[in-house]
């Protein structure tokens, strides 16, 4: 049998912490119950936007992207990595591991890039009020959230299909709980300096790009909110891009150490932990962030457990 088709055919083996024993059945109750918040946080924060009229803005449109994208991003994660984490079975099958990779790499692009709109979205909201709706026309919304999931896609489709193509000579031992790029590319047996080099020019295309557009967003927005002699003004503005740039702050921290340092600057084990926090920990925040942080949010999602509890206490009196 040719070597190199070895994975190909018998698949992965996702070591994850499988020289940690005890260490894996803390991190299966821990992912577990990230996974229920993420999975409820921002289900909640889906159906509050989407029923309250008032969240009918452009701003909750963004974020119902986000809490989708959360939801998606997680979910391609965590089942798999439950399933490694509680049992003796740590393999993964080729072609699940190459639609884990690709799914990964699209929503974690479909993120950088979404951040960086709703960032555009906050500055023109606070730098150009009385034009807000007009610039932020449900249209322009629509094309914007098509262009990021488009371009993200090619992205991530070129990434990976430059990946799954190197030859790997009988290595199927992913040094890692999921297939992830980094993890993928160290199984090669040739030089991977091309494939390297493309990941780190996509990256700067996917990663830094929109970090820059971020902060010269918050840079006009910082001047426009120092203007306003209004202090009430000063706080709700503050708190209107607070949320955003917490999460901004958490998620593009950690992508950056993760993908654009040196490849050997760190243990693996150090890697698989950077992983864990923003593919599990930071969706299971965004809704926190975003509902402490905002009224109007607090308010739909209190109205929208006000019709849950009625919905049952009409079955009760109904039964009754």
């Amino acid at each position: 049998m040719d070597q190199s088709n070895y994975s190909s055919l018998n698949g992965f083996i996702l070591l994850g912490f499988s020289d940690h024993p005890t260490l894996e059945i803390v991190l299966s109750g821990i992912v577990s119950i990230f996974y229920l918040i993420t999975l409820v946080g921002n289900t909640a924060i889906i159906l509050a936007s989407l029923l309250d009229s008032h969240l009918n803005t452009p701003m909750y449109f963004f974020l119902r992207n986000l809490s989708f994208l959360d939801l998606c991003f997680t979910t391609s994660i965590i089942p798999q990595m439950l399933v490694n984490l509680w049992g003796p079975d740590k393999t993964i099958s080729y072609m699940g591991c190459a639609i884990q990779l690709y799914v990964y790499m699209w929503l974690g692009s479909v993120e950088c890039l979404l951040l960086a709109v709703m960032s555009y979205d906050r500055f023109i909201a606070i730098c150009k009020p009385l034009h807000y709706l007009v610039i932020m026309n449900p249209h322009l919304c629509l094309k914007m959230i098509i262009t990021v999931w488009s371009t993200s896609f090619v992205v991530s489709l070129i990434l990976c299909t430059l990946t799954l193509n190197l030859p790997r000579c009988g290595n199927n031992r992913l040094e890692h709980f999921l297939c992830e790029l980094p993890a993928m590319v160290r199984l090669a047996c040739i030089d991977t300096t091309t494939v390297e080099m493309s990941v780190f020019a996509l990256g700067i295309v996917i990663v830094i790009t929109p970090l820059i557009l971020i902060l010269i967003s918050y840079g006009y927005i910082a001047k426009a909110v120092l203007r306003m002699k209004s202090k009430a003004g000063q706080r709700k503005a503050m708190n209107t891009c607070g949320s955003h740039l917490t999460v901004v702050s958490i998620f593009y921290g950690t992508i950056i150490y993760m993908y654009l340092r040196p490849g050997n600057s760190a243990s693996k084990d150090q890697g698989k932990f950077l992983t864990l926090f923003y593919t599990i920990i930071t969706p299971s925040l965004n809704p926190l962030i975003y509902t402490l942080r905002n009224k109007d949010m607090k308010d739909a999602l209190k109205k929208l457990m006000r019709i849950d509890h009625g919905s049952k206490k009409s079955k009760r009196d109904w039964n009754s």
